[in-house]
């Protein structure tokens, strides 16, 4: 790709943008959120196209007006985000709308999970093609779109943050599946904020800033540091301080042994001020645990206390008239309307509170959204911006808003700088730095063990819907975590 430029309304994406991935390589793509890999990508892709600029594909300049035909050229992409039917088998997911048919009626299946297998053994994945996916691990879920991309004989791989939600292990087999994809002679471009990953995966690394090309540099030749501070354009604190945060004694929150479907005697003490971090394997029940206190998951034994006194919580409505406010690391999804505004996003949990005899108050809406906007320094042309346009880093800061506008004073993070990169991700741990300061309470779930020790006071480890392990910030290792992680 040479010269890429692609404008939206108010918005210049990307200007003279260039990127080249060679055949059996890893190219590393990355920038911050926002400064144009997706909008790089949808254009190899064909989902956007380009203002300015030129592709190449084996030499030859192309023009990719659709999707199909970047497909058909060898060209495919696995979206942070995974495409699949649960309710369908492996086989039919990945020949979906090219399932072998007797009379062009029939289903041959057969023939369609023999087709399928045959792929799986040139990939070395191993998985039956007659299970529904529903069923699958979201790492096995990934394989599954890996093969599906590369049962359209791609030439060309695009992977979006593969990783976000896989274990170590299952990083390990993803790698070796990428590594048997360079042999046979595939090209992959690398979508990750995680720069050990790029240092262990990736050939060379490719940086954009604000829309713009920056360089490349030979992972092999090059310091992470260098691509980070080439990425941000700025000095950044990666370090974790050693200071203890200020909290005190007074517990906000207790919880006695809640149980239900998924999570079984879960027992423990929220202090003000305090930064609460739960770790564990994917799928120990942390965001259960978490969706049980806010409402959203039912409740069969136990009790939650807040500052003493037991209150009954049904459903969210009542966790946050207790003052608790939930981030889901299902943003888009749970946290955010996208489609509508920066302010309305800010405002819509009290928005009651601005409305006198049926009449919202505009300007106090206004007003409020603006001065938030401010204090976290949400980067955004307007307030009045769709929120589907913002940056993860800054969609983040919009949930964040929205609960310190309903003056929460306990907030359960779930995940909360999954998909962010690595500047914003230092913004969001300064502010959460900040509001224990203010005296709010936090509960942090993370799967990335340096955030945890990085940022909490104390740490609750589980595994398979049990309390496994509780340890202090001073006692706390990477090591004793993964222990716990992993007693069954």
């Amino acid at each position: 790709m040479e010269g890429i430029s692609k404008a939206f309304p108010g918005v210049q994406a990307l200007t003279n943008v260039k990127l080249h991935v060679n055949a059996g390589e890893v190219l590393g793509l990355v920038g911050e959120n926002g400064a144009g890999k997706s909008t790089l990508m949808k254009i190899l892709t064909g989902i956007y196209t380009k203002d300015e600029g030129e592709v190449y594909f084996a030499g030859n300049k192309i023009t990719i007006t659709n999707p199909k035909e970047a497909q058909d050229l060898g060209i495919s992409m696995i979206h942070q985000e995974l495409n699949l039917m649960g309710d369908l088998t492996v086989a039919q997911n990945i020949l979906i709308g090219r399932e072998p048919k007797i009379f062009n009626f029939l289903l041959k299946e057969k023939s369609l999970n023999k087709q399928v297998k045959k792929l799986f053994e040139e990939l070395n994945i191993y998985l039956d093609p007659e299970i529904v996916v529903s069923n699958l691990t979201v790492a096995k879920q990934q394989m599954v779109e890996i093969a599906k991309a590369l049962s359209f004989h791609a030439k060309v791989l695009i992977m979006d943050e593969p990783t976000a939600a896989l274990t170590d292990t299952e990083i390990g087999t993803l790698f070796t599946l990428i590594r048997h994809l360079k042999k046979n002679g595939v090209g992959i471009i690398y979508i990750s904020h995680r720069m050990e990953e790029l240092k262990n995966i990736s050939d060379r690394i490719t940086i954009l800033r604000d829309g713009a090309y920056i360089k490349t540099l030979d992972t092999d030749k090059t310091d992470m540091r260098e691509v980070i501070s080439l990425m941000v354009g700025r000095e950044i604190y990666t370090e974790f301080p050693t200071e203890q945060k200020a909290h005190n004694e007074e517990t906000i929150l207790e919880v006695k042994n809640l149980t239900n479907n998924d999570v079984k005697n879960i027992s423990f003490k929220l202090k003000k001020g305090e930064i609460l971090g739960f770790s564990g394997l994917v799928g120990a029940g942390r965001t259960e645990v978490a969706r049980a206190i806010f409402g959203a998951e039912p409740i069969h034994e136990g009790e939650i206390l807040i500052k003493g006194k037991k209150v009954t919580i049904k459903q969210p409505s009542d966790a946050v008239e207790h003052g608790i406010g939930y981030l889901s690391e299902d943003r888009k999804q749970f946290g955010l309307m996208v489609e509508m505004d920066v302010k309305q996003n800010i405002m819509i949990s009290t928005l009651k509170k601005y409305t006198k005899f049926l009449f919202i108050q505009k300007n106090k809406l206004r007003d409020i959204s603006e001065a938030y906007k401010e204090r976290l320094d949400i980067k955004t042309p307007s307030i009045d911006q769709k929120t589907n346009y913002l940056s993860g880093g800054n969609q983040q800061k919009v949930v964040i808003a929205k609960w310190l506008v309903k003056d929460s004073d306990i907030l359960i993070f779930d995940e909360p700088t999954r998909g962010i990169d690595v500047g914003a991700k230092n913004e969001i741990y300064n502010l959460l730095d900040q509001l224990v300061l203010e005296g709010k309470s936090i509960i942090m779930i993370s799967s990335e063990l340096p955030e945890i020790l990085r940022m909490s006071h104390k740490i609750i480890v589980m595994c398979e819907g049990r309390i496994t392990g509780k340890l202090s910030r001073e006692e706390a290792t990477q090591e004793k975590i993964m222990d716990y992680a992993t007693r069954i």
